[in-house]
């Protein structure tokens, strides 16, 4: 009897020994400090200056303005600043077909500033003056090949006739197209003075930013014109690149006068693939 007394209190010492090791090594398990990784160090990103810039291989751009079909008597300038429905679709399978990337605004800066790489093949494909068909004939186009595009409005224009809603241009944007600033009326910057400047550049900028939600910091010169006089103002109103058409570069401000290529109206698709490489691609 004393014999079993004795077995069942030692086995329920040493029950009550395990259970009290057991919560210390809990305890202890809780107390110990954590070990917290170190957050990766972020990579220090450098400027390129206006020489590292100029040296980069340039991208082609190409620009567009209306995209309808006209007759043979159409004006010159209807001529060269129009094309062809059927044309425009014949392009964009054309650029698809040759292994072509469509890449952004975005792209295109961090890659003149701070070389990063690009898709092979990179174009941009830009669009200016707010035309509806923009809308209804361009980005549907561009949508079968997954291309996106960057397109300049004018403000002035907005909600008018055949040109872009606020709607259309929200859409858009939330499609994953870039929307840049073309000025308010179209005037030229080289004939700006006092506060043509906050009309023309900085209110259209925040009248954009109202539509989509997000920043504009892009801008494209009205018919391609600038002066040296006109960077410190668009630098001033916010911008970080402008675009003209394929005209010479600033050798000091390159990123305020990035090239473009009109698509003329009376190019067959073969010339318009020609004239984009040999303006961009094999550019010496």
């Amino acid at each position: 009897m004393k014999k079993s007394i004795f077995l069942g209190m030692l086995g329920l010492f040493l029950t009550l020994s395990c259970e009290q090791k057991k919560e210390t090594s809990i305890e202890n398990k809780a107390d110990a400090p954590k070990v917290i990784a170190s957050p990766k160090k972020a990579e220090k990103l450098v400027m390129a200056d206006a020489a590292a810039i100029l040296a980069r291989k340039e991208v082609p751009i190409l620009c567009y303005h209306n995209i309808k079909d006209f007759s043979a008597s159409a004006g010159e300038m209807t001529k060269t600043y129009t094309v062809k429905p059927a044309n425009f679709a014949e392009q964009m399978k054309a650029l698809a077909d040759a292994g072509y990337h469509s890449i952004l605004p975005d792209q295109l800066y961090d890659y003149l500033v701070y070389n990063k790489p690009l898709p092979a093949k990179p174009v941009m494909i830009t669009f200016d003056d707010t035309r509806g068909e923009q809308y209804s004939i361009g980005a549907a186009e561009m949508k079968k090949y997954n291309f996106k595009g960057a397109f300049f409005v004018m403000t002035v224009s907005i909600n008018r006739p055949n040109y872009l809603s606020k709607e259309e241009i929200k859409n858009l944007s939330d499609s994953g197209n870039t929307i840049a600033a073309h000025t308010w009326d179209h005037h030229m910057v080289t004939k700006y003075a006092d506060d043509d400047w906050n009309t023309q550049l900085v209110k259209p900028k925040a009248k954009l930013e109202e539509i989509i939600g997000k920043p504009i910091p892009y801008f494209a010169y009205p018919f391609g014109l600038w002066n040296k006089e006109a960077i410190p103002e668009i630098k001033k109103s916010g911008y970080k690149m402008a675009f003209i058409l394929s005209t010479k570069r600033d050798s000091i401000d390159p990123l305020y006068t990035v090239r473009r290529m009109i698509v003329s109206g009376t190019w067959s698709t073969d010339h318009m693939m020609k004239s984009m490489e040999a303006t961009f691609v094999n550019a010496k």
